[in-house]
C-alpha cells in the first residue's frame, strides 16, 4: 500500500486531473439552430450529403437544387469536410496518410495545380423537410460557416447566395425559398482556390525562409484566402494536399428570428489599475430590421441586455430603416450598472481561476421577443511590452508578467476535424502545461468550439491572419479585409484571444492594423511574427541533446533568450501508429524513402540523427524495440527544452528570457517525426516528459552544470520549501544525496540551489530522482532523469551525458511491477484506476500502460494521467486512464503494463454492460 507522504502526492495528481477533465465537451452556441447540416457519412449527422464533379454534369444549375435532377448516381459526401475526403472514403483514391501514396511521384491522386481547377469543382447536395409549425410567421436563415474556396448556394432552384474566402461566415435569409410540401433541396457549387501553387525545386522562387526546404511550394497559393500549408512544408507532405482542401469545411446551419436579427455581440472590459478592483463594460451588438417597411418609415426596436447571475440589466430603444444594420452601443457613461466592482477575473491556467460571464440579448417589438442570442465573456487585461532588458516581448495578463510556454498549433491538413479531435487535442494541451497556442499563419482559425475550450483551460491564443514570408500575398484586398472582419467579430468575445499578428515572417495588407483596432482595439497587434520583440525561430529538427543546455542548438546563433516562436525538435511515435502509417517491409529495416517522406522529405533527421541517437541506447533488432527506445530520445528532447527555457525564465537565468512557442505542437498527418501525440491521438512519451516538465511547482536539473532548480509558476510565494537529489548507479547503489531548504518567490526560479556531484568511478548510466516537499513535508513536486558518463565534446558532435553512452540500459537487471485496478463508470466515461508498485530491487525504467482493443490496437482517445514512467524499488504510482463510454465497442479488451527490463503483464478487462 502506498504510504502517508505518497497517498498524498497521489491526491495532488487527483485534483490535476479533475481539473483538466471538468471542462466541457458541449459546445456552447450563442443561438438555437433548427438544424445543423452536417452528413451521416464522416460524422454520424442526421443528413445524406450526395456530390459530383461538376463537369460531368450538363444540367442548368437551377436544376441541380431541385428534384428534378436524380442524384442515384452521386457518390456520398463528408460534409463538413472536403472534396478529396470525400474521394477518399469512396476509395476513388488511396489514403493519402500512408506511404507513399500521396508523394506526387506516385501519381496516385491528381494534384489540382496539374490536374486543373475543373477537375475539383464539384456539387454537393442534400435534402431536408422544413418543419411549418416551427417556422410559420418567423424569418429563416441559413448560417455557412466556412467554404473553401468559391462557391454557389442553391435553394429549390433559386442562387440564395454566394461566398468566398475560406474564413468568411455569411448569414443568407431562405424565409422566401422553402417548400413545406415536399423536400427541399440545397446544392452548393464549391470552386477550389484560384492559385492553387506548386512544388519547385528548391531555388525555385526568389523568396522564403533562408537555407529551408522549398515551402509554400511556388509561392502562389498566397494569393489566395486560405489554408495556405495545404501546397506543401516540410512539417507535413513537402509537395502538399492534392485538392488544396476544396469543400465545404465547415458546418451548415438553420435558424430562425422574428423580424429583428442580431450579431456580432462584443463586451469591451475596461479594468481599473493599479488594484484592478473594478471593470467597466462597454456592449455593442448589431441589430437589424429585414422587412418591408414604407420609404421614410422606422420600426422602433427595444434591445434587452442581462449579465446573467450578476443581477445586471439594460435596454434601449432604436428605429430602424429597412435592412438597415445598426450598431447598439451600451456603455458605462449611460449605464451605471455595467461598472462591476471587484469582477471575478479571468486568468491563464496556474495563476488563477478562468471566470466566465454569460451575457444574453435579446430584440422585442411591442413586447413580443423577436431574437435572443447569447455570447460568453472573461474579464481581463492582456497587455504586452518591449521595455525589457534585452527588448524582448513579455506579456502581462492583469498587471503581472506572465513567462509564455507556449506552442505552434498546426490543423489537421486535409481538415478531418470534429468536436471529438478538437476536445482531445485541447485536453492533452493542458495536461502538457502550455499556456499559449499561436495558429500559425499557413493554417487556418480554428472553431467557436476550440476557442470556448482555451477559455474555460487557460489557454492564451495568439491568432495570425493567413500570411506567410513563404508565398505571396492575398491579391484582392477587400476579400481579404472581409475574411478578417468576419473572423474577429466572431473569435474577439472570448478572454483567451491575447494578440493579433498579421502574418508569419512576412509583411501586412494595408488597412490590417486600422481594421483591427476599429474592430476590437482590446488586443495587442504586431506586423508578422518576428518583429516587435520577437525573434527568429529555431532549431526545428534533432540536434544533439546538449546543445539545448549551452544554448548552441540553431546555426543561427543563441535562441534561447527573449522571445522565441519556434524553438522544438521531434518524438518517433508509438510503434502501433507506425504500423498504421506505411507497410511492415518499410517499417523493419527503415526504408528511408517512405520514412523520409512522412518527416517532410527528412526535414527532421528522423533516418538519420534520430536514429543515430536511439541506437545509443543499443541497436535494436526489431521496430518494436527501435520504437521503444526512440521514446526515450523523444522525451529528453522535450524535457530538455522545456526545462532550459524555464531556467531562464524572465529575469531569472543566464539571460533575460520572456517565452517561446514549442515548434510544433501536433501532428498535422501521419507522421514520423511526430510530437507530444501521434495524428491518430495516441500520445507518445513526449507528452508525459512536457507534463512533468510544466508543472507548477518543479524540481529539474541541468545537463551542462550539474545543478538543480526550482521553478515556481504561480502567483503566490512558497517558503521552507525543501529540494532533494538522490543518484543511483546502473545496480541502484546510492551515489549522492542532498537536501536543502529554499523560499520560492512568486512566478520565480531558485537556480543553483546545489550542485550534484558525480563519483568518477561508477558505471556508465547514473540515474536521477529529484523531489520537492512543502513546508508541511508534503510531495508537490518530482523529477527523474538518466544520465550517463559520457563527455560532451561539442555542438557538432554526438555526445554528451544527456545524448550518448546509454548501451548499458540494456544491462538492468529484471524487475517486477505489482499491478492492482478498479474500473468505473460515471457521466459517460470509462476510468481504469491503477495503482502500480517496483517490487523488485532494481529501477523499472521506462514502464509503460497501455488499453488496447481486441485487435491490439490503443483505444483511442484514452487519457492517461501519466505513461512512461520509470520507478525506483518500493516506488509507487497510480495512474488513471479515461475513456468515453461509447469508444468502447468490443467484448473485452486488454491492460498492458511493459518495459524494457520488466515481463509484460496483461489483463483481460470486460467494460460494463452499460458500455455498450
Amino acid at each position: 500500500m502506498p504510504n502517508n507522504k505518497t497517498k498524498k502526492v497521489l491526491l495532488l495528481i487527483v485534483c490535476s486531473i479533475i481539473t483538466i477533465s471538468s471542462f466541457s465537451q458541449e459546445e456552447i452556441q450563442e443561438r438555437t439552430y433548427n438544424y445543423t447540416l452536417s452528413s451521416v457519412e464522416g460524422h454520424n449527422g442526421m443528413y445524406d450529403w450526395k456530390m459530383k464533379k461538376a463537369d460531368e454534369l450538363t444540367t442548368r444549375s437551377e436544376a441541380i437544387s431541385t428534384l428534378e435532377v436524380s442524384t442515384k448516381d452521386w457518390m456520398p459526401a463528408i460534409v463538413p469536410g472536403t472534396v478529396l475526403n470525400s474521394l477518399v472514403y469512396n476509395d476513388v483514391y488511396p489514403e493519402p496518410y500512408y506511404g507513399l501514396n500521396n508523394k506526387l511521384e506516385s501519381q496516385l491522386i491528381p494534384d489540382l495545380y496539374h490536374a486543373g481547377r475543373d477537375f475539383y469543382t464539384y456539387w454537393f447536395r442534400t435534402e431536408f423537410n422544413a418543419d411549418e409549425s416551427l417556422f410559420k410567421d418567423q424569418k429563416v436563415w441559413m448560417q455557412v460557416d466556412g467554404i473553401n474556396y468559391r462557391a454557389e448556394i442553391w435553394l429549390n432552384g433559386k442562387m440564395v447566395g454566394n461566398l468566398s474566402g475560406m474564413f468568411l461566415q455569411k448569414q443568407l435569409e431562405i424565409t422566401d425559398y422553402l417548400v413545406y410540401d415536399q423536400q427541399n433541396v440545397l446544392a452548393v457549387k464549391v470552386y477550389p482556390v484560384d492559385s492553387p501553387g506548386t512544388i519547385k525545386p528548391k531555388g525555385g522562387k526568389s523568396f522564403g525562409a533562408e537555407g529551408e526546404f522549398q515551402n509554400g511550394g511556388n509561392g502562389e497559393i498566397g494569393r489566395n484566402i486560405t489554408q495556405l500549408m495545404t501546397v506543401g512544408w516540410d512539417f507535413t507532405f513537402l509537395d502538399g494536399i492534392r485538392d488544396r482542401n476544396t469543400g465545404i469545411w465547415k458546418d451548415i446551419k438553420i435558424f430562425t428570428t422574428g423580424k429583428t436579427i442580431l450579431n456580432h455581440p462584443f463586451v469591451k472590459s475596461e479594468l481599473a489599475k493599479p488594484n484592478y478592483d473594478s471593470s467597466k463594460q462597454t456592449i455593442s451588438v448589431e441589430v437589424a430590421y429585414p422587412n418591408y417597411l414604407p420609404q421614410n418609415r422606422r420600426q422602433k426596436v427595444k434591445v434587452i441586455g442581462e449579465i446573467k447571475g450578476e443581477n445586471i440589466h439594460f435596454e434601449k430603444e432604436v428605429a430602424l430603416y429597412r435592412e438597415e444594420v445598426k450598431k447598439v452601443v451600451f456603455n458605462p457613461e449611460e449605464f451605471p450598472q455595467l461598472i462591476i466592482a471587484n469582477p471575478r477575473l479571468w486568468w491563464p491556467v496556474n495563476k488563477g481561476k478562468q471566470e466566465l460571464y454569460d451575457l444574453v440579448l435579446k430584440t422585442e417589438i411591442d413586447g413580443v421577443v423577436t431574437d435572443s442570442i447569447l455570447t460568453r465573456f472573461g474579464i481581463r487585461e492582456i497587455t504586452s511590452t518591449t521595455d525589457t532588458p534585452d527588448q524582448s516581448r513579455t506579456f502581462h495578463v492583469n498587471g503581472k508578467p506572465m513567462f509564455i510556454r507556449g506552442t505552434n498549433w498546426l490543423p489537421e491538413n486535409m481538415l478531418r476535424t470534429s468536436k471529438e479531435r478538437t476536445y482531445a487535442q485541447l485536453r492533452y494541451s493542458a495536461q502538457s502545461g502550455i499556456n499559449l497556442i499561436r495558429f500559425w499563419g499557413g493554417g487556418i482559425t480554428e472553431s467557436d468550439y476550440f476557442f470556448q475550450l482555451c477559455d474555460e483551460l487557460g489557454i492564451l491564443v495568439w491568432q495570425e491572419f493567413w500570411m506567410t514570408g513563404d508565398t505571396q500575398h492575398p491579391q484582392d484586398m477587400g476579400l481579404y479585409l472581409s475574411n478578417v472582419t468576419s473572423t474577429v467579430k466572431r473569435i474577439r468575445n472570448h478572454p483567451s484571444l491575447a494578440y493579433y499578428v498579421s502574418s508569419n515572417e512576412s509583411t501586412q495588407m494595408p488597412y490590417i492594423e486600422s481594421l483591427l483596432s476599429f474592430l476590437d482595439g482590446t488586443r495587442g497587434y504586431q506586423m508578422q511574427s518576428e518583429t516587435d520583440g520577437i525573434h527568429d525561430g529555431s532549431p526545428y529538427k534533432q540536434v544533439n541533446i546538449m546543445n539545448h543546455y549551452e544554448n548552441t542548438a540553431s546555426e543561427r546563433g543563441s535562441r534561447i533568450d527573449g522571445f522565441n516562436p519556434e524553438y522544438g525538435a521531434p518524438c518517433l511515435p508509438t510503434v502501433e501508429c507506425l504500423r498504421e502509417m506505411m507497410d511492415e517491409e518499410d517499417l523493419w529495416p527503415i526504408n528511408k524513402e517512405v520514412w523520409d517522406y512522412l518527416d517532410g522529405n527528412g526535414f527532421h533527421l528522423m533516418t538519420s540523427m534520430y536514429t543515430e541517437m536511439t541506437n545509443e541506447y543499443g541497436v535494436s533488432g526489431s521496430i518494436d524495440e527501435f520504437a521503444m527506445k526512440a521514446q526515450f530520445v523523444g522525451a529528453m528532447n522535450y524535457k530538455s527544452i522545456w526545462e532550459v527555457w524555464n531556467y531562464n525564465k524572465l529575469n531569472y537565468g543566464d539571460r533575460y528570457a520572456s517565452g517561446f512557442l514549442y515548434w510544433y505542437h501536433n501532428s498535422p498527418i501521419r507522421q514520423v517525426c511526430g510530437r507530444m501525440w501521434d495524428w491518430s491521438l495516441e500520445p507518445t512519451a513526449a507528452l508525459y516528459a512536457a507534463q512533468n516538465a510544466c508543472e507548477p511547482l518543479h524540481p529539474q536539473f541541468d545537463y551542462l552544470k550539474n545543478t538543480v532548480s526550482v521553478v515556481n509558476d504561480y502567483y503566490r510565494s512558497f517558503e521552507n520549501y525543501r529540494v532533494t537529489a538522490d543518484v543511483y548507479d546502473l545496480n541502484m547503489n546510492k551515489l549522492f544525496t542532498k537536501s536543502e531548504t529554499i523560499d520560492l518567490s512568486e512566478a520565480a526560479v531558485a537556480n543553483d540551489i546545489f550542485k550534484i556531484e558525480f563519483p568518477a568511478n561508477t558505471t556508465s548510466i547514473q540515474f536521477i530522482k529529484l523531489r520537492l516537499f512543502d513546508a508541511h513535508n508534503n510531495q508537490v513536486g518530482s523529477n527523474f532523469y538518466w544520465r550517463s558518463s559520457n563527455t560532451y565534446k561539442g555542438r557538432n558532435t554526438l555526445t554528451g551525458p544527456a545524448t550518448a553512452g546509454f548501451q548499458d540500459i540494456n544491462k538492468l537487471d529484471q524487475t517486477t511491477i505489482d499491478v492492482n485496478y478498479t474500473t468505473s463508470v460515471k457521466s459517460g466515461k470509462h476510468f481504469i484506476n491503477l495503482d502500480l508498485k517496483n517490487t523488485g530491487k532494481t529501477l523499472s525504467f521506462f514502464t509503460q500502460i497501455q488499453w488496447l482493443d481486441d485487435k491490439g490496437k490503443p483505444v483511442r482517445p484514452s487519457f492517461y494521467s501519466d505513461n512512461f514512467m520509470s520507478l525506483l524499488p518500493g516506488e509507487s504510482q497510480s495512474v488513471t486512464i479515461e475513456t468515453a463510454v461509447d469508444k468502447l465497442s468490443e467484448a473485452s479488451y486488454s491492460l498492458v503494463v511493459k518495459g524494457i527490463n520488466i515481463s509484460t503483464k496483461k489483463f483481460k478487462i470486460k467494460p460494463c454492460a452499460d458500455c455498450f
